[in-house]
């Protein structure tokens, strides 16, 4: 039996970083998959891209052989299908969903576990954001958008480590959760490129387990609001934040490009998350 690692990053000195061509990278509006090097020993490496209606991610699979590709196929398929399972069932801007009727009061939060626990994650966000990430302050009532898509991709990494796979990356935008060993034998390398200047060395880190969450690269304006005046957040242009869980980690991006740098408060005192960036404006 294998324990799932605890999360783990360690940040790469830029000299360092040089000779070593990094695994991921994310840019200011993409990411990218570069070629990984030797695989490892007893292992199968496999990429899949998957789009849904709302967001495209690509699944990095460093399976064991023992695992054989019936097996990885498996795996691979019930994490796409939890994917497109979230975007059907809990997209806010679809009628039917289960969102979309908790807004309209013709289900309770409690009718189906996961809801209850995407609204229990909202509620302790608000909490721990001092409100800046707010579900029930979006314009036409309760909105999980900014930690729904971290969910999503928490809950398929679930599939995978049921499976039997414990060394994967799954990304989408800006965002991704590793767990485990690259294809190569050592720790994930993910290059984070500035936001905004494309001119600037990225940010490298090594990478076991946790997750990477950014909040306003998406070119839109206006697609975070202040949930305390109801007015867009316009003070940063970009929030980049670090930690174990990818919904708690896009939450907080939220909140700290809602918040501006009064937000960066949130990151001390030995919390398990850290704000890697936070551009003003």
């Amino acid at each position: 039996m294998r324990i799932d690692q605890q999360p783990r990053t360690r940040w790469v000195d830029q000299s360092a970083f040089q000779p070593r061509r990094p695994d991921l990278r994310l840019g200011a509006r993409s990411h990218r998959v570069d070629r990984s090097g030797t695989l490892g020993e007893d292992r199968i490496a496999v990429q899949h891209t998957v789009r849904t209606s709302t967001a495209e991610f690509s699944l990095l699979l460093n399976a064991p052989e023992w695992l054989g590709r019936r097996g990885i196929g498996e795996a691979l398929r019930d994490a796409v299908a939890e994917l497109r399972a979230v975007d059907l069932t809990y997209g806010p801007t679809r009628p039917e969903s289960l969102v979309s009727r908790l807004r309209r009061e013709e289900i309770s939060p409690d009718s189906y576990a996961p809801l209850a626990d995407l609204v229990d994650r909202c509620a302790a966000m608000r909490a721990a954001t001092d409100g800046w990430f707010d579900a029930w302050a979006v314009p036409g009532g309760f909105d999980p958008g900014g930690l729904l898509g971290g969910w999503a991709v928490e809950r398929a990494a679930a599939r995978l480590r049921a499976a039997g796979v414990h060394d994967y990356a799954v990304l989408t935008g800006a965002d991704l959760v590793v767990r485990g060993h690259a294809a190569h034998g050592g720790p994930w390398r993910v290059a984070v490129h500035h936001p905004t200047d494309r001119h600037r060395a990225p940010l490298v880190l090594e990478m076991t387990a946790g997750a990477v969450g950014t909040s306003g690269v998406s070119g839109r304006q206006g697609h975070v609001v202040d949930p305390h005046t109801g007015e867009p957040a316009g003070q940063l242009v970009a929030a980049t934040v670090v930690g174990p869980d990818l919904a708690v980690a896009d939450a907080y991006a939220t909140a700290l490009y809602a918040a501006g740098p009064a937000g960066l408060a949130w990151f001390r005192n030995g919390s398990d998350y850290r704000a890697l960036f936070a551009h003003r404006r």
